[in-house]
């Protein structure tokens, strides 16, 4: 067997190229090609080319979020951990995840419900701009749903990613509904690594 000896970025590179080329023509404009290229490169599932659904300038409002020093807060560790944090604070943002929080586990404990539903409601008192990536969780979703609904939090741009078959769909659809610029993946198919790699395609982007 052959095979190719490239250094780390020489092995993206050819990776772009590969997948540019197999999407036969197919581009966005930037930085959506970028969001679209690297979560098929995460993933290697080209469904991305078509799953991805993006409210109106949803990929440059988020650009604009992070250059203005947004918050990320993250429904998983994986998610927060994928994310480069010295670049997005070389623009003075940062990452949270409330999740594993000593009161997040013990409210959730108390109510019978979810940790996630719980962290959304601590990321409320976020000040500034906000970024919510969820690619776990369809109740932080739904959470995050009601909560705008209330009128109690508004992110300037919510990732909605989660993976998986219970109310995963439908929690997806309920953010579409809103008037809050979105980034979602339709049908069951996301992940920790997509919300992560979707925040660093805008984090990147020049």
């Amino acid at each position: 067997m052959v095979y190719e000896t490239l250094a780390p970025e020489e092995i993206e590179k050819k990776s772009m190229e590969i997948i540019t080329s197999e999407l036969n023509g197919r581009t966005w404009p930037e930085p959506k090609f970028s969001i679209v290229k690297r979560c098929i490169h995460t993933s290697a599932d080209f469904d991305y080319a078509d799953n991805l659904v993006f409210s109106e300038n949803a990929e440059m409002i988020g650009v604009e979020l992070i250059r203005k020093g947004a918050t990320i807060v993250t429904d998983t560790k994986m998610a927060a951990s994928g994310i480069n944090k010295n670049r997005l604070a070389g623009y003075g943002g940062e990452v949270k995840c409330f999740i594993s929080d000593d009161d997040v586990v013990a409210e959730a404990k108390s109510r019978n419900c979810t940790r996630a539903t719980v962290s959304v409601e601590k990321a409320s008192s976020i000040k500034g701009p906000l970024i919510m990536a969820v690619g776990n969780a369809p109740t932080a979703l739904i959470a995050l749903y009601n909560l705008i609904k209330e009128g109690k939090i508004k992110p300037g741009l919510i990732i909605g990613v989660p993976v998986g078959f219970v109310n995963v769909v439908e929690s997806k659809e309920m953010i579409t509904e809103l008037d809050i610029p979105y980034i979602v993946a339709k049908g069951r198919k996301g992940g920790s690594n997509i919300a992560a790699t979707i925040c660093n395609a805008m984090i990147y982007y020049r």
